[in-house]
């Protein structure tokens, strides 16, 4: 029976399968109409870098962006409807999606309205992002049984850290730092949503065990009520499917920082609230790769004056060394695939 703010009497598996569905079919239906009206507002669509691929000023000058407004939208309301809402760890989740959502949405409105590929400075961005986790860690912590509130699970040897006062800002760095990855790997067409779906099917089932009495057979942290946010992963999971089939190569859409930021940091604050924030690193290991590569980048640069690699983020370097865009995107998809199931050989108690 349905009650108010969309708490079904329904078991959460049922609810969550309900919700990604909602999400994919939603996702497809608004597509096309989503698309046109972007096109209307934005006119010469996303500003393409010069000191990117050459290539890509050919191929994808005119697309348009803000695309993650069709993952988002359709994700809140699948969430709204499947998910208890009345959960703490609910709507914080929801909260992270909305601020990052936002600074994203201001981020792409000025590239588009101004034509340049710079708009909100570095520092303002990350700013709005450390104060939005720090809000977010403090709730979540707060949400937490004090007896696991700042522990850090170690994968594989199924034991737990306890970082004491540290947890708080490590907290607030992984979700920071999970946007602006996810954030650097939206570079080619459906390689950010196509590793994003990996990753949120892979922490649907992290979350759901760790919110029930399943969570000590997987020697995991039982997080009361934390199997609700499988149903956010369920959800977020559609979306981005639905939102894959317009942005596959060659995109009619691109997801943008509206997109990028706010389902990186909902991936950090998921990550958070199930006390997996180092099985995040692994099966999200594209997304770690990619920031590093621009990090490396950077220092050598520095320290030599010459490039490590011959573009960064490290999807450009392939696509330097002559392979095609379809090519790195597949085999980027398939190393998630495989660090997925790395993700999942931890589940497992031997």
């Amino acid at each position: 029976m349905l009650t108010m703010f969309g708490n079904l009497a329904l078991p959460v598996l049922i609810r969550a399968f309900a919700a990604f569905f909602l999400a994919f079919v939603l996702s497809l239906i608004l597509g096309n109409k989503t698309i046109y009206y972007l096109k209307k507002f934005q006119q010469h669509g996303q500003p393409i870098r010069d000191d990117g691929p050459q290539s890509h000023i050919q191929t994808k000058q005119g697309t348009p962006t803000m695309g993650g407004l069709l993952i988002l939208l359709t994700s809140m309301l699948s969430i709204i409807l499947f998910a208890n809402i009345t959960y703490h760890f609910v709507w914080v989740v929801l909260l992270v999606m909305l601020v990052f959502g936002i600074t994203g949405f201001i981020d792409d409105y000025i590239k588009v309205s101004k034509q340049t590929p710079n708009a909100l400075t570095a520092k303002a961005k990350l700013f709005v992002q450390f104060m939005t986790a720090v809000v977010a860690v403090t709730i979540v912590t707060a949400a937490t049984p004090s007896a696991t509130s700042t522990v850090l699970s170690i994968p594989y040897l199924k034991m737990v850290l306890n970082l004491s006062w540290l947890y708080i800002p490590f907290a607030v760095i992984v979700i920071s730092g999970t946007s602006n990855a996810v954030n650097l790997t939206d570079g080619l067409d459906g390689l950010a949503s196509g590793l994003l779906i990996l990753v949120f099917i892979f922490f649907f089932s992290v979350a759901f065990i760790s919110g029930s009495s399943l969570a000590s057979d997987f020697s995991f942290v039982y997080i009361p009520k934390s199997s609700e946010i499988s149903v956010i992963c369920a959800s977020l999971a559609g979306s981005c499917l639905g939102f894959l089939w317009f942005n596959a190569p060659k995109a009619k859409v691109f997801m943008g920082d509206t997109g990028s930021l706010a389902l990186g940091a909902v991936l950090g604050t998921i990550a958070v609230i199930v006390k997996q924030e180092i099985l995040l690193a692994i099966v999200g290991g594209v997304f770690v790769m990619e920031t590093l590569s621009v990090m490396i980048q950077v220092f050598w640069y520095k320290k030599t004056g010459k490039r490590f690699f011959k573009m960064a983020p490290i999807h450009h370097h392939f696509e330097q060394l002559g392979w095609k865009e379809t090519t790195v995107v597949v085999r980027f998809w398939i190393v998630g695939f495989v660090l997925a199931l790395l993700g999942f050989a931890a589940l497992i108690n031997f």
